[in-house]
């Protein structure tokens, strides 16, 4: 599946932030978003994800096709890992959390629970979500946060694993994942604000 963007404008509290943003994602691509902090990567993730809608542009995505997944990990603190997982298969209408445990190296904490995990497992059961929504298209939002050498690369492989398949990933990270991924340069495509349009740098 493919999502393709093109003129797209968003905004954070009001105040647009990016604008004439374009690009396709294609089946078995993945595409970093990078620039400085600030810039708007995660401004624009949330804005094709459907998190807030666009200024103004074209979102072309096949439907209930998007997981997201932001800097928040999105785990029920009561719930076990096995739990977890199998709460958001349910709500995504899927089957199955044994690939999820493997690739992330969850099966001896299957039954533990969240709120017992540390930083790092946590941020890997929120990661291994995307392995049982069945969506073809990920979204991600500093996915390595919390995460050492060892569940980067489990990472990585994971993402390797998903595009192999068919699917796509969009990620704003600076971390090498192991593998080769084209680049969207965010700040490439900073808003100009109106009022300051045609003054000099200096007198901002």
């Amino acid at each position: 599946m493919t999502l393709d963007v093109s003129d797209l404008a968003c905004a954070r509290g009001g105040v647009p932030v990016l604008e004439g943003v374009g690009f396709t994602l294609a089946a078995g691509q993945a595409l970093l978003l990078q620039g400085p902090n600030g810039c708007g990567k995660t401004t624009l993730l949330r804005t094709l994800a459907g998190l807030q809608p666009a200024l103004a542009g074209q979102i072309s995505a096949p439907p209930e096709s998007i997981a997201y997944a932001a800097h928040a990990d999105g785990l029920k603190a009561t719930l076990s890992v096995a739990e977890n997982l199998t709460f958001w298969a349910r709500i995504f209408g899927t089957e199955g959390i044994e690939t999820a445990l493997t690739q992330f190296n969850l099966r001896d904490l299957a039954d533990r629970p969240a709120q017992n995990l540390s930083a790092g497992q946590k941020r890997r059961l929120g990661l291994a979500r995307l392995l049982v929504t069945g969506r073809p298209i990920w979204m991600l939002d500093e996915p390595t946060v919390s995460l050492d050498v060892a569940s980067v690369a489990l990472f990585g492989q994971a993402v390797q694993a998903h595009l192999a398949t068919g699917g796509s990933a969009l990620m704003a990270t600076h971390i090498d994942l192991g593998f080769t991924a084209d680049v969207l340069d965010v700040g490439a495509f900073r808003a100009v604000p109106r009022d300051l349009a045609g003054f000099d740098e200096a007198f901002e």
